[in-house]
């Protein structure tokens, strides 16, 4: 998800770019509703507890929580990307989270992170929500 210290136009252009892809190609046939209110969002690849997660970061509360509520259309798309993200994983771990999405957005009053957690079906709060997805070169 977004660093606050970092230039949303510099940090957001992969992700960006990620989303209207997905939209475009998996999205075409859903409703109009939806298609629009996912052009608000942001979709990343990430790591947490160990595990692949597609995240689709929201503008706020009632987008996130509208999405939460209809997390089947993400299912297809999020086995092909996890399962290709979990591929060069070495460690002979099994893709068990591979439908595992988190519909998030940003507590404006403390700048938190509140995320619909598919894997658990409940809602958590996360206050360092960045994991790296591959090593960085030190």
């Amino acid at each position: 998800m977004s660093d606050p210290h970092t230039p949303r136009q510099k940090d957001r252009a992969l992700e960006k770019a990620l989303t209207n892809k997905i939209i475009d190609d998996y999205f075409d046939n859903s409703e109009s509703w939806l298609r629009a209110i996912l052009r608000m969002c942001i979709f990343s690849l990430g790591h947490l507890d160990g595990q692949p997660v597609f995240v689709v970061e929201c503008p706020n509360q009632a987008v996130a929580k509208r999405l939460s509520r209809k997390t089947h259309p993400f299912r297809g798309i999020v086995y092909y990307l996890t399962d290709n993200f979990n591929a060069g994983d070495r460690t002979g771990a099994s893709p068990v989270a591979g439908d595992r999405s988190m519909f998030c957005y940003r507590e404006p009053s403390d700048g938190t992170w509140r995320c619909f957690d598919t894997r658990t079906n409940s809602w958590k709060t996360l206050s360092k929500p960045q994991t790296p997805a591959a090593p960085t070169d030190s």
